[in-house]
C-alpha cells in the first residue's frame, strides 16, 4: 500500500524496473551466491532482508551497473557488508503473516523485515522490533526526525513513547492520473487542475463528455475489489474528501478501544452513493449531479487491473500509486499529455466536521525497514539502515523504481533527467505528502480492514445500500472497539 502492496498498495506494480533484469532464483554479486531461501543461516558479513521481487530487482547491479545494493556502498556503507534478498511474495497480507511467523518464532534471519507502514505498529507493541531511537546515531536520528515526510514516521512509531522502531524506506502517495488532451478536447479546461484539484462533480461532468467525445471504453479506473487496498486506500481517500471518517476524524487513528465510530454518518453514506452512481446512475441510491464513470469492473480491480485499460490508452482518469506516474508519464507513455492531480473532493477542509479531512487528500502507503529483535547481526543491520538514510540512496530507488524518496524535498529538487516524468509533478506530490491521510494503524487494524472493505465493496455492488452497510459496518467497528477497552481495562 502504496504505497497498499499494496494489489500494490505500497509499492508492488511496473515500472521501467520492469527492463531490468529483476533476480530470480539466486544472484550473484561479489562472487557470493544470494539465494531467496528462508530461515537458513547468511555467510559472515551478509544482512538478510525480507523484500518483493520489485525491490530484489533494484537490489543488484542491472546492465549499466546501477542498485540499490552500490548506492549503499557508495553512500558510506562498509564494502564488506552485502544485503542478501529472502524474497516474499507481493501481497502485503501474506508477507504480514510470514513476518509474524518469523518473529513470534523469534527467528533471525531474517534480519531486517520490510514492513508495510499499515501494520508495523502492531509488531512495535507486541516487542518484536529494534526501538531506533535507542539505537541509531544521534545525528541520523535528528535528520530523520527532521526531514522525513512526518506522515510516513507516524506509522512506524511506538504510539504509546514516541520512539521509532521503523524507518520509512520509501513512503507511497495516492494520484488523480488523467489524460488532458481526452478531457481538453471534449471542451474541458483543465489548466487549474495540476494546482488545485477539481471537485467531484467537475471530475466526473468532464470525463463523461472525455469518453463521449473520445469513445474509449473506461472513463476512470480504480480499485474497488474486497482487499485491503479498498479500506485502506482508495476508500479512505473518497470518504475523507467528503468530510467522512471511521472514527471520527485524524486525531484517532493510532489508537483503538475508545473511539467514536462515525461510518454511518452522512457524509460517508454520501461518499458510497457517489461511487455508486459513479458505476450505475439510475441505482436508486445515486446521488444528482455526479456521472456514470466507472464500469461494474471495478468492484473485482486491485491496483494492476485498474492501470492496464488507462496505460493502454482505453480510459480517461485513473487512480493509482507513485509508480504509475512513472509508467505512463514518459516518452513511450503519454508524456506530457498525462495530467496528475490529488483526489478530487465535494467537501472542503473548513465544512468538514472533524480535523484532518474534507478536501483534497492523498492515502498514505510505503514500507518501513525494521530490524529483528533476534538477529546477531545488530550493527551491521544499524549500518545498513544509515546508509538508507542516504539522499544518492533514495534518488537511487526513485530513479530505478519510481519509489518516492521519505524527503519529499528529494523530488522536487531534481530534474528530469535524474528521476523521468515525476519531476514534471513535484507541485502535485508536494501538495499530496501535505495532504497524506495514513489508515487507522492499530493493533486490531487487520481485523477491521476486512470488516470495511467487506461492506464497502457490498455497497459498491448495490449488494447493500450504502447506509444498510454503514450501519452494519458500525455495528461490527463497536464491537472490535469495545472487545479492545475490557483487553485494555478500560
Amino acid at each position: 500500500m502504496g504505497h497498499y502492496s499494496t494489489g500494490r498498495p505500497s509499492g508492488e506494480g511496473r515500472t521501467r524496473r520492469s527492463v531490468l533484469k529483476a533476480t530470480a532464483g539466486s544472484t550473484a554479486i561479489g562472487g557470493a551466491a544470494i539465494a531467496g531461501c528462508l530461515g537458513r543461516a547468511a555467510r559472515e558479513g551478509t544482512v538478510v532482508m525480507t523484500a518483493a521481487t520489485d525491490v530484489e530487482g533494484i537490489m543488484y547491479p542491472d546492465e549499466d551497473g546501477d542498485s540499490i545494493q552500490e548506492a549503499l556502498w557508495e553512500a558510506g556503507l562498509d564494502e564488506d557488508i552485502e544485503i542478501e534478498i529472502q524474497t516474499v511474495v507481493s501481497d502485503s497480507d501474506t508477507r504480514m503473516e510470514e513476518a509474524q511467523s518469523a518473529l513470534q518464532a523469534g527467528r533471525a534471519p531474517p534480519d531486517i523485515h520490510m514492513m508495510d507502514s499499515g501494520w508495523t505498529i502492531p509488531f512495535i507493541l507486541r516487542e518484536q522490533t529494534t526501538n531506533l531511537s535507542e539505537e541509531l546515531p544521534a545525528d541520523v536520528l535528528e535528520r530523520v526526525e527532521g526531514e522525513y515526510l512526518e506522515a510516513a514516521l507516524e506509522t512506524a512509531r511506538d504510539p504509546e513513547t514516541g520512539d521509532l522502531h521503523g524507518l520509512p524506506m520509501f513512503p507511497d502517495l495516492g494520484f488523480m492520473l488523467y489524460r488532458e488532451d481526452l478531457i481538453e478536447d471534449a471542451g474541458h479546461d483543465t489548466s487549474g487542475w495540476a494546482d488545485e484539484a477539481p471537485s467531484w462533480e467537475t471530475f466526473s461532468g468532464a470525463v463523461r463528455d472525455a469518453v463521449e467525445e473520445s469513445g474509449v471504453d473506461h472513463g476512470w479506473t480504480t480499485q474497488a475489489d474486497a482487499y485491503e487496498g479498498l479500506s485502506c486506500c482508495s476508500f479512505n481517500e473518497v470518504m475523507t474528501t467528503w468530510g467522512g471518517a471511521y472514527f471520527g476524524g485524524a486525531d484517532n487513528l493510532f489508537t483503538a478501544g475508545e473511539r467514536p465510530i462515525t461510518v454511518d454518518e452522512e457524509n460517508v453514506i454520501d461518499a458510497i452513493r457517489m461511487m455508486r452512481t459513479f458505476i450505475d446512475e439510475n441505482d436508486p441510491n445515486a446521488l444528482e449531479g455526479y456521472d456514470e464513470i466507472c464500469q461494474t469492473a471495478i468492484v473485482q480491480w486491485t491496483e494492476e487491473e485498474s492501470l492496464g485499460p488507462f496505460a493502454g490508452g482505453n480510459a480517461v482518469a485513473h487512480r493509482n500509486w507513485t509508480f504509475s506516474i512513472a509508467e505512463t508519464g514518459g516518452e513511450e507513455g503519454f508524456g506530457d499529455d498525462l495530467g496528475v492531480t490529488t483526489m478530487p473532493y465535494a467537501v472542503s477542509e473548513a465544512d468538514a466536521e472533524y480535523d484532518g479531512v474534507g478536501g483534497t487528500t492523498s492515502a498514505l502507503g510505503g514500507w518501513h525497514l525494521v530490524i529483528s529483535p533476534y538477529t546477531d547481526r545488530r550493527e551491521q543491520c544499524l549500518d545498513v539502515l544509515e546508509a538508507f538514510t542516504q539522499d544518492e540512496v533514495m534518488l537511487t530507488i526513485l530513479e530505478l523504481a519510481g519509489f518516492l524518496p521519505p524527503i519529499i524535498e528529494l523530488v522536487t529538487e531534481a530534474d528530469e533527467d535524474e528521476v523521468g516524468p515525476m519531476a514534471r509533478y513535484t507541485d502535485q506530490i508536494e501538495r499530496a505528502s501535505e495532504t497524506a491521510i495514513p489508515r487507522p494503524v492499530t493493533d486490531v487494524w487487520p481485523e477491521q480492514s476486512a470488516l470495511i472493505y467487506q461492506e464497502v465493496n457490498a455497497a459498491y455492488r448495490g449488494v447493500k445500500s450504502p447506509q444498510e452497510a454503514m450501519d452494519d459496518l458500525a455495528g461490527q467497528l463497536e464491537g472490535s472497539e469495545v472487545e479492545v477497552a475490557a483487553q485494555n481495562g478500560d
